[in-house]
């Protein structure tokens, strides 16, 4: 089944970096970036999860919610939140389960290896926990810019209220 603009996100549960259970409805009446990634501490992820703290101040004033998802477990994700000052949930998909029902898990190639992994996908999940926008194509050292401008946009359309301009 795949997923389409405007339909609910699916719902689910994991652990987070402490161990504690979260749950995507947690978040309703707020907008998330929920963003999968392959794993800590490696260059492409670790370049996509600083873009992301360094406009961190930008999204906590427009009340946006980052949550950072890949199939680590909570001793690496401590590692990588402290080692980059992250100031967001990273959440543990150990079976990788989420990650294929959001479709970010799948056959992939590096250096002529296929191997199965969880792909760069992003959703930008609304107030009423709909899908707003989906990134299949993901270039990690733009990537939270790029969700900002259509956070923007979509502010600029009606469908998306803040607080002030989401790019200054």
């Amino acid at each position: 089944m795949a997923l389409v603009i405007g339909e609910f996100a699916p719902e689910f549960t994991l652990p987070n970096e402490k161990g504690e259970s979260i749950d995507l409805r947690d978040f309703r009446g707020q907008w998330v970036v929920l963003y999968f990634y392959p794993r800590d501490n490696t260059p492409g992820c670790t370049k996509e999860a600083c873009g992301f703290r360094d406009q961190y101040q930008i999204y906590e004033t427009n009340q946006v919610i980052i949550v950072g998802v890949s199939a680590d477990n909570a001793k690496s994700h401590q590692k990588f939140i402290n080692k980059q000052n992250l100031p967001f949930i990273l959440l543990c998909d150990l079976d990788t389960t989420v990650a294929k029902i959001y479709e970010a898990f799948g056959l992939k190639k590096f250096m002529g290896k296929e191997y199965e992994g969880i792909y760069r996908h992003t959703f930008l999940i609304d107030p009423e926990g709909k899908i707003a926008k989906i990134y299949r194509k993901v270039k990690p050292a733009d990537h939270a810019m790029d969700v900002l401008k259509d956070l923007d946009l979509l502010r600029q359309q009606g469908t998306y209220s803040s607080p002030t301009s989401v790019i200054n």
